[in-house]
């Protein structure tokens, strides 16, 4: 087993069945470049059609284990097939209809994420999203790389395109996309993604259907609302060991579907007016961005100074939405 000292790379693969997983892994490991020696745990969490061609393997150090259910994926199995085989790093083939919280939350300690790739074929991905958006949006939300793959060049490629960027960047907006058409017929998705709201005016104003895009936007490029200030609508949250001078202000997001429901929030200071605040109030700041470090986060984020916090009716909806 890895002990709490030895950092253990692990390359994930997700998608669902047929979308391409199990080629990509086989033309990696065929290829010096990515399989040159190193001890291998190949762990499958689904079988495909396809079945792996161990012998052209660039290196025959690839040990293939398949775990055939998600509540067998277990800190204790990771780590026990990992070190049978006193392997160097992992490759997970992961199955689409788990969720990857189960790996997250069950990766022995010290197996740390290099890179994860969602596989997707053009010609079901939007059905998919579709009827099973929850799964979808579960395989988008940490990838680097969404490569969606059997593309097909023609009139309505542009709109096949703009339907699929917009799924991808609902769950996730750091993530390269690319569409793959044939052996070396590739296209990275370049289509630009421009805020709602005018970033450069004397006060950003956040209308009530920017919200989710806004928090999103805000907490993933901090540094340019460093100093900017801006009016936006939300709900209060107070108690909890704040300071007297602090409440908790925003709403709840739906990103997916109704099980995803969170409350979306930041840290405003305000006066010590903030502790007569009732929870769960509707209110329209009007607040100045600063990112600091904070106890509240435990790290560096975005804090609103407010300089005025006034009653407000109600968003509608009030649950915002992407």
């Amino acid at each position: 087993m890895a002990d709490n000292f030895t950092e253990v790379p692990v390359y994930l693969f997700t998608g669902f069945l047929g979308s391409g997983k199990t080629k990509f892994i086989q033309d990696a490991l065929e290829g010096e470049d990515f399989n040159a020696g190193e001890r291998t745990l190949l762990l499958l969490c689904e079988e495909g059609e396809e079945e792996y061609e161990t012998e052209k393997f660039a290196s025959p150090n690839v040990f293939i284990e398949t775990v055939e259910e998600e509540e067998e994926l277990t800190t204790a199995l990771m780590a026990s097939l990992y070190a049978k085989h006193a392997c160097e790093r992992v490759i997970v083939e992961y199955n689409g209809m788990w969720n990857l919280d189960t790996l997250y939350r069950n990766m022995p300690e010290g197996w740390i994420i290099y890179q994860e790739m969602t596989f997707a074929d053009a010609n079901t991905f939007l059905v998919y999203n579709q009827n099973m958006r929850q799964q979808t949006f579960d395989k988008l939300k940490s990838a680097e790389l969404v490569v969606i793959n059997r593309c097909v060049r023609g009139d309505d490629f542009g709109e096949q395109q703009l339907a699929i960027h917009k799924v991808c960047r609902v769950a996730n907006r750091k993530s390269q996309i690319l569409y793959e058409f044939g052996p070396d017929d590739i296209i990275m998705d370049d289509i630009v993604d421009p805020l709602p709201y005018d970033m450069n005016a004397d006060v950003i104003n956040i209308e009530d259907d920017m919200y989710a895009e806004w928090y999103r936007d805000i907490n993933d490029n901090q540094e340019n609302y460093e100093g900017k200030e801006l009016r936006v609508k939300g709900r209060v949250a107070v108690g909890g060991g704040l300071e007297p001078d602090s409440f908790i202000f925003g709403r709840h997001v739906m990103t997916c579907c109704v099980q995803d429901i969170q409350f979306a929030g930041l840290l405003c200071k305000w006066t010590k007016e903030a502790q007569n605040l009732e929870n769960g109030s509707w209110v329209k700041i009007r607040a100045t961005v600063k990112v600091e470090y904070t106890p509240v986060y435990e790290e560096v984020g975005p804090v609103l100074y407010c300089t005025t916090v006034a009653p407000a009716k109600p968003c509608d909806p009030e649950v915002a939405q992407f």
